[in-house]
């Protein structure tokens, strides 16, 4: 990754807003600029934009939506900030948690107003930290469905998106007014693409092994289960540019994935009552802080493994999902009508597994969770066997709340933005501030503030 001054003999194609990255972020970048009448061009490194949206469970929060006011729910975006807050344990920048939080339903309901795009609440189980039921979804709880609903409107609208196309270089001014950009092709030939301004979207370095270990070396060994493209980028443009960067070594992790699988398991059998067991078949901490801070308890333990314990009515809640549905098809969950048959599929001690049942909302609980006595878990039992990830990076490019990328020196760069991954975050400065959905909420708000944003001119 390289910035060089701009080509004396110019560039072989121009556009206005030029998007680096085809996730969530971009997309709606994409969609924002053009309706203000803006040329767009969105260039994607993947044969078909999917990024790591597609990993994900596609779940926006937003409060005072349509949908959740219709599903009979108060919120307000003072709510919601106070918890991404609380979460993140005021590390981060009130200002652009002030941004999303009050972003947050203007673009939910400009995508399912204008596009169609059919977006519910979540209204069956409370994620960990919202103090509302504030997430929303597409019909499958899938990213794959957010991110091909995006894609497929993006190109209903007659914007141009570019895949396989690499981007390696930037051009720009001393003054840092960025010019252009030299893309890679899938045949190692090169394009020069001059732009009035730049939206970086190509997401963060979970993908860059090197850049984890040097930024977050708890997780430095874990497995990746982000998109491997996300290799840093932005960051290592930024540092060329002498751009501010914030919190690097925070990230989100994941405490769920089932294994060897690879298959997101939905927070949800946790928030319901379920727990997590270790290969002694004894609890190991407070499941209900949330799936980030799971990664590095899951690993912590022998083999870096651990057994997702619920039971029939806590799965038909996660078959909403459509992660789960997959889990299913690939006999990843396990069921069993007993305690002693599901320790003999697991292969779990019967009698520690038994005691650690039969303890769950008696009296103390250990770590601290509170469980409710109505959902007790009964028979007939469910099991994942589930490892920790890390599934994307929180910290990235500093930005104001129009996300413009600020100069270490102070101010801002005249004409360069980033969104989603590719800048800093509300989490704070590691995984337990990770609010659930903290990751899509900065792509689609700030792809839509960025693509919103007044171009700045090119003699700027």
């Amino acid at each position: 990754m390289s910035v060089l001054p701009p080509p004396e003999d110019g560039f072989e194609f121009d556009t206005g807003a030029l998007i680096v990255g085809g996730g969530a972020g971009g997309m709606v970048a994409a969609l924002s600029a053009h309706e203000r009448g803006e040329e767009v061009i969105v260039l994607e490194a993947d044969p078909v934009p999917a990024g790591s949206t597609s990993l994900s469970a596609g779940l926006i929060p937003a409060p005072g939506t349509t949908a959740q006011k219709a599903a009979g729910i108060e919120d307000t975006p003072q709510l919601f900030a106070a918890d991404i807050m609380k979460k993140a344990k005021g590390e981060n920048d009130p200002a652009i948690v002030d941004a999303l939080a009050s972003g947050a339903a203007e673009v939910i309901d400009w995508l399912s107003d204008t596009y169609g795009l059919p977006f519910t609440v979540v209204n069956d189980f409370d994620y960990p930290g919202h103090s509302r039921r504030r997430m929303h979804g597409l019909p499958s709880r899938a990213g794959r469905e957010l991110i091909d609903r995006l894609r497929a409107t993006v190109e209903e609208q007659g914007i141009t998106v570019v895949t396989e196309r690499r981007v390696e270089t930037l051009f720009a001014e001393e003054n840092g007014t960025i010019r252009g950009v030299e893309a890679v092709r899938p045949d190692g030939g090169r394009e020069r693409i001059g732009c009035t301004r730049l939206i970086l979207a190509c997401n963060g370095y979970g993908g860059n092994k090197d850049m984890v270990r040097e930024y977050m070396p708890t997780i430095g060994d874990a497995l990746y289960f982000g998109h491997p493209g996300n290799r840093g980028d932005a960051v290592l443009w930024g540092a060329a540019l002498g751009a501010g960067t914030r919190h690097l070594g925070a990230f989100q992790g994941h405490g769920n994935v089932a294994h060897p699988h690879g298959i997101l398991i939905t927070w949800a059998v946790m928030m319901e009552g379920g727990i997590q067991v270790n290969l002694e078949g004894r609890r190991f901490w407070d499941e209900s802080q949330g799936y980030s801070v799971a990664a590095r308890a899951v690993l912590s333990q022998p083999e870096g493994i651990s057994w997702a314990i619920f039971d029939a009515r806590i799965a038909g809640i996660a078959r909403q999902f459509v992660d789960f549905q997959d889990a299913e098809t690939q006999k990843a969950v396990i069921f069993a009508d007993t305690l002693a048959e599901l320790a003999a599929r697991t292969r779990l001690p019967a009698a520690a597994l038994a005691e650690t049942i039969e303890h769950l909302g008696r009296g103390d609980d250990p770590f601290g969770r509170h469980f409710d006595a109505d959902k007790r878990l009964s028979p007939p039992y469910a099991a994942v066997r589930v490892t920790g990830a890390l599934f994307h990076t929180q910290g990235g490019l500093d930005i104001d709340a129009s996300a413009r990328v600020k100069r270490a020196s102070g101010g801002v760069f005249p004409n360069l933005f980033a969104v989603g991954g590719a800048a800093c975050g509300v989490s704070g400065g590691g995984d337990a501030g990770y609010l659930s959905g903290n990751g899509l909420l900065s792509a689609v708000v700030l792809g839509r503030a960025a693509g919103r944003a007044n171009p700045s001119s090119r003699h700027a």
